[in-house]
This record gives structure tokens, sequence and C-alpha cells, in this order.
């Protein structure tokens, strides 16, 4: 080992026994190289969700079967063409998504695109000619409470590992509404209705978007944005989310 390993392997000894850090899952020390927040352990129980999903808006089936369309999108098809999402909102992928979102921990957006990337890069239906990835945005007042957008996080790390281009500032959120997490199901289209915009119609005009969000509950967030967007001229709009609930 090189006299400057040596010193940094000495420091980072120091630094662990002077300053503790303990994954904030499941609480074991965290000691290995590039570990942060969360140890390698709990990042390796993340497993990409398979099984029969809505050809459509991507909502998960129960048990086995082949993919097909769900009632709602059979009688009131959403204006993007496709929706996956990676895994359930349950356990790990749970956990790491509201110490991301929550705790301000935008480290973490590194190993969720990860993950996306994984259980999601290679499914064509989301990629195949898509000229742009687009993060839902947040209204400024709650972004600057945050202090981030996570969406933003995860569509520049998504951006890096697919090697695509980011459209920067085209969606906008005009209209500060109350968080969809605090409404029933019922009242989440009508709270977003009206509540995004687009500014730059040139800049997406004939372009396919794939729209990238965290959670997937109702779709109302990705319906409005989607509506919007092919509204302002969009030739389609596809949508990626880590988790649906």
């Amino acid at each position: 080992m090189s006299l400057r390993a040596r010193a940094a392997a000495a420091a980072r000894h120091v630094e662990l026994l002077f300053f503790p850090s303990f994954c904030r899952l499941c609480s074991r020390p965290l000691g290995r190289p590039g570990e942060r927040i969360v140890c390698r352990d709990c990042l390796g129980r993340l497993a990409p969700r398979r099984g029969p999903v809505c050809l459509c808006c991507g909502r998960f089936f129960e048990g086995a079967g082949e993919d097909h369309l769900c009632a709602r999108c059979l009688e009131r098809p959403p204006d993007f063409s496709v929706h996956r999402s990676c895994g359930r909102y349950d356990g790990v992928l749970k956990d790491l998504i509201l110490l991301f979102k929550y705790r301000k921990y935008s480290v973490l957006g590194r190993a969720l695109a990860a993950y996306a990337g994984e259980s999601l890069g290679a499914d064509d239906v989301l990629w195949q000619g898509a000229d742009f990835l687009v993060p839902v945005p947040l209204h400024g007042k709650r972004k600057r409470e945050r202090g981030f957008n996570q969406s933003e996080v995860l569509t520049r790390e998504l951006a890096r590992i697919k090697g695509m281009n980011v459209l920067k500032g085209g969606l906008v959120k005009t209209a500060n509404v109350p968080p969809q997490t605090t409404l029933e199901s019922a009242g989440r289209e009508k709270n977003v209705r009206g509540a995004y915009a687009v500014r730059g119609s040139s800049k997406i005009e004939g372009k396919t978007l794939v729209l990238v969000d965290d959670v997937f509950t109702t779709g109302s967030t990705l319906r409005e944005c989607s509506r919007v967007l092919r509204q302002a001229g969009a030739a389609e709009v596809r949508a990626l989310t880590l988790a649906q609930a």
C-alpha cells in the first residue's frame, strides 16, 4: 500500500473513531468506501419488481398473467403513452425515498437513479427514440423550503446513466397547491388541474419526452403534466417513477 493510501486509511479510521456515522436504516456503522447515509447491504436489498402491469399506466397487477390494459386506461386513456414504476412503495424503497425527499439527503438520488437504471434501463418502451428527460417540477416556494427538487436530482442522475439530455425549465409548476399526499384519491386530480404550464414550447414541439417523478399513486400528477406537454406540441410523453403506492 502506498504512503498516500495508508494516510487516507488512517484519516478515515480517525474520522470514524471521533465522528461515527451509521446507516439511517439499519444503524450499522458506515465504514466501507463510498458509503454515505445508507449502507451497501441496505441498498443491496433493492430489487426490481417483476410481474404483470397495465400496458399504458403501468399499474401493478397481482399474481401471474400477461400485461394488459386496465379498466381505467380502456375507459379514459391518459395523455402519456406509457408509464413504468421500478417497485412498490414499501420496505427499503419507501424508507429510502422518505430519507431522500423529506430528510434532505439529496445524495441518495444517485443510488435511487442507479436502481431505476437497473430496473427499467433496458425497457425500450420507455427509452427508444426519446429526446429529453423532464423532471416533474415543484413550485418555487416549495422548492425553497425543501432545498431541492427530488425529481430534478433523479432526472439529472438518470440522464448521466442513460446519456440523455434534460429539458430544463420547460415544464413549471405555477400554482402552489396542497401536496398530493395530504389528499384522498378523489381530490388529487382536481388539486393539480391547471397547476402546471409549459415555458418555451418550441423546445418540445415534436419531441418525445420522458417524465421523471418519485412516487406514482393515482397518476393525477403525471396525467396533468402530460396533458399540458401534449397541448404544447410534444409528440409523445412517457413517464417513469421510482415507486408505486
